[in-house]
């Protein structure tokens, strides 16, 4: 087989403009890859959901990739060691009700289960704006995260959803841009309230009852959740992240069936 670069160069267009097509319009988008929007992407994909999920970053992951200070360990509970099981990561018991994992291992798990259950992943690609319809966020405003970077005035383009999701994780960036364009959100203040000190205890509880609907159409999950609930962070245990993903699913799935 003779190898031709500009057939190569063909291929991989052709390739991402279809799947690019495809998903223009979808039933869930989701901003952020971390292992909250990961595994909402595939319990909603799984569920026969047209899902698509934008990272500004080349790896998908989050914060997952780095377990504790580097260390590829991550823990979680017994409550959420199901949902590690059900994609196949492999578990350590470590006593009193903790689990070990490889972070690596579950990071990469969690991104390919998402995928082959049909949800649809585009990386190095931000969400720089929403769009809002009658009082509803109806999707989201996109453009590449090398423009975003460089601080290049070029155009972004759209995507239509019926609803979205932030799972943007601590930065919580969909809320804040809502909270500048319509002035409040589903907070008691109306407004982010922004992140609390490390309580893991806390934080793994709060994470998964904050994950609501902010604002019509638009849910927040995972970290993001926190943030804007002024709720504690939990650090490298990671049980509550994948429960507030499954939740996040769970609550669009009884909006649209």
């Amino acid at each position: 087989m003779r190898i031709d670069e500009i057939k190569i160069t063909r291929k991989i267009i052709s390739r991402f403009f279809r799947d690019f097509d495809e998903f223009l319009d979808v039933d869930v988008a989701i901003a952020g890859a971390g292992p909250a929007g990961m595994t909402a992407a595939r319990y909603l994909a799984k569920a026969g959901k047209k899902v698509v999920v934008f990272e500004r970053k080349l790896s998908p992951g989050g914060g997952m990739w780095g377990g504790g200070m580097t260390f590829p360990v991550v823990i979680v509970q017994e409550e959420s060691k199901k949902l590690l099981e059900e994609i196949g990561v492999r578990l350590t018991d470590e006593g009193e009700g903790y689990y070990s994992a490889d972070s690596l291992e579950t990071t990469s798990k969690l991104c390919s289960s998402a995928i082959e259950t049909g949800a649809k992943m585009f990386n190095a690609i931000s969400v720089e704006d929403v769009m809002i319809r009658d009082e509803r966020v109806s999707g989201f405003v996109i453009n590449w995260s090398a423009v975003e970077i460089a601080g290049l005035h070029v155009d972004p383009l759209t995507i239509k959803a019926r609803y979205c999701v932030d799972a943007t994780g601590h930065a919580a960036e969909i809320c804040r841009i809502v909270e500048r364009k319509v002035g409040k959100l589903s907070t008691p203040s109306g407004k982010v309230e922004e992140e609390r000190s490390m309580c893991a205890e806390l934080g793994e509880q709060t994470v998964v009852e904050n994950t609501k609907e902010v604002y019509p159409g638009l849910i927040v999950a995972g970290m993001a959740a926190n943030a804007v609930f002024g709720a504690p962070r939990m650090g490298p245990i990671f049980g509550g992240m994948l429960l507030s993903g499954k939740r996040a699913a769970e609550l669009i799935l009884e909006k649209i069936g």
